[in-house]
């Protein structure tokens, strides 16, 4: 598996099998005691072999988390106990809400997915430069960013978003569209993008006319019972109440602008917030979705190059989607499973050059799996 230099990985083959199981009841019980204990083990093994202090994990089914639990210490030098309502960074994970929003927009017919970004008469209009642009660039549209084949501008070559640490969003884009041109047209190629997502979220700033984190909390967040969720701060200082510390093992989890990270890498939130909120757009009757079904299709449906993430969302032929994220300090899962499962676990540190994020993957399963009568494939 090959890891993305920030905020996020390459797609992870969420689940070890393709079995199809037969569907749970419309509601199941909780872990017992034993089985929590035995949950409990798994998770402290997998802290053990990756330096963890703190690791927090929830499921959730139909509409209600089942299960959270949270082990280690929150912050070492306050030897702080971490708890389920604990906030960690969560990467990349931030780009299924950032997608859900853009759906919402669709939704509501003010936009479209073939729509332009960039030159006269797009979304952004001429907001980040006149043209002439680069051969291309005026002919990216929404969904060659949603789905990362805008043609250039990857975690793979100079991510943009880990430059310039000075600029601000607008003036990141503004010279990356003047100064970094693209690899390929767009729409003939995947190439993992944080730019896109950031430039996916001053659309919805252009549409709405709100700033991207206040629009994201009042149009989905807050549709889905999650009201804590906020855009991370950049320092040790700049930690919300409730926040975990970070550890970076050889890298700084504090020299970054997570802050400008927003819409493709930048929320804080607890597993649960993540469960409760793929809970809403998971396809499932319970509980009541925030998107139409044939909009959740669209969304989960990848292009024909490009099978393994479709948009917002990685997939794959087991129906499971998910997105994983992974930064100095950070290691983060959110899964949508065949099964009727949702889950998440997040972790306070990332070892890099390691199986940390496929292993932290195959801990949701295997923790699910502790509980006999959940059929978990």
């Amino acid at each position: 598996m090959k890891l993305a230099a920030g905020a996020g990985a390459l797609p992870l083959l969420s689940s070890t099998t393709f079995a199809q199981l037969s569907p749970n009841p419309p509601n199941i019980r909780p872990p017992s005691p034993a089985e929590r204990g035995a949950m409990a083990r798994l998770a402290h093994s997998f802290m053990d072999k990756y330096g963890v202090p703190a690791l927090s994990v929830a499921i959730g089914y139909a509409g209600t988390v089942v299960h959270e639990d949270a082990f280690g210490v929150a912050d070492i030098e306050r030897n702080e106990a971490v708890t389920p309502r604990h906030l960690f960074r969560i990467a990349s994970v931030s780009k299924m809400i950032t997608s859900v929003t853009i759906f919402r927009l669709i939704e509501e017919n003010r936009l479209k997915l073939a729509d332009r970004v960039f030159g006269p008469g797009a979304l952004l209009g001429t907001d980040y430069g006149q043209p002439p642009y680069s051969a291309g660039i005026d002919q990216i549209t929404l969904e060659h960013l949603l789905t990362h084949t805008a043609g250039g501008w990857s975690n793979d070559n100079r991510d943009p978003m880990f430059t310039h640490p000075r600029m601000d969003h607008a003036e990141l884009i503004a010279w990356t569209l003047a100064n970094r041109p693209l690899d390929r047209p767009p729409g003939q190629h995947y190439a993992y993008s944080n730019f896109g997502y950031c430039v996916l979220g001053r659309v919805i700033e252009k549409l709405t006319g709100q700033r991207y984190a206040e629009h994201v909390r009042t149009d989905v967040l807050a549709r889905c019972g999650v009201t804590d969720m906020t855009i991370a701060g950049n320092t040790r200082e700049q930690r919300q109440t409730g926040e975990v510390a970070y550890y970076g093992q050889g890298e700084n989890p504090y020299d970054m602008k997570v802050r400008r990270m927003d819409s493709h890498g930048g929320w804080i939130a607890t597993p649960a917030d993540l469960v409760q909120f793929l809970m809403h757009v998971d396809g499932y009757t319970r509980p009541a979705n925030i998107l139409r079904p044939r909009t959740i299709e669209i969304m989960t449906t990848a292009p024909s190059y490009s099978p393994d993430y479709a948009k917002g969302f990685c997939v794959n032929k087991s129906d499971n989607w998910w997105h994983n994220g992974s930064l100095p300090g950070t290691s983060t899962i959110a899964v949508r499973t065949h099964g009727g499962f949702c889950w998440a676990a997040f972790t306070n540190t990332r070892r890099g050059n390691s199986n940390m994020d496929g292993d932290l993957d195959n801990l949701n399963w295997s923790m699910a799996r502790q509980v006999g009568e959940w059929r978990v494939a």
